[in-house]
């Protein structure tokens, strides 16, 4: 197995030098042995559990939850169903954020309706929307 600096791991999972540090400090990623001069060294293996953070983190798993999904994987006695109730629970968690963004976005169609675009700020119907009452 080959040995790769913290460096060439970023690089190869197209993830900054940083991350890598910080999914560490977050058990993410265990901490790598070192060689005598400090330097840490990390096998081939990373490179994929760093690109099974990022496609999670871009289906909108949080690091959390990711660290939970790494831990079903490592567990004998998951099962597919497991996960999957996982990825059910995240689709609901979407769609409840896609509920409440539309409602926001109404709100502020018909707040933008509401103003005529002229006028001192005072007068915006926006502003006042938004004050306490």
């Amino acid at each position: 197995m080959k040995i790769l600096t913290i460096g060439q791991i970023a690089k190869q999972a197209d993830v900054g030098v940083e991350t890598v540090r910080f999914y560490e400090r977050k058990g993410l990623l265990e901490e790598p042995e070192r060689k005598p001069s400090g330097y840490r060294q990390y096998d081939e293996t990373v490179v994929q559990r760093l690109e099974f953070i990022r496609r999670a983190k871009e289906l909108g798993f949080t690091l959390k939850e990711i660290k939970e999904l790494l831990s079903l994987k490592l567990d004998p006695t998951t099962t597919c169903s497991d996960v999957k109730a996982r990825a059910e629970s995240k689709i609901e968690d979407i769609e409840s954020k896609i509920r409440t963004l539309r409602q926001m976005k109404r709100s502020l169609v018909k707040l933008t309706k509401s103003c005529c675009g002229s006028g001192p700020t005072s007068d915006c119907p926006v502003l006042e929307s938004l004050e306490m009452k």
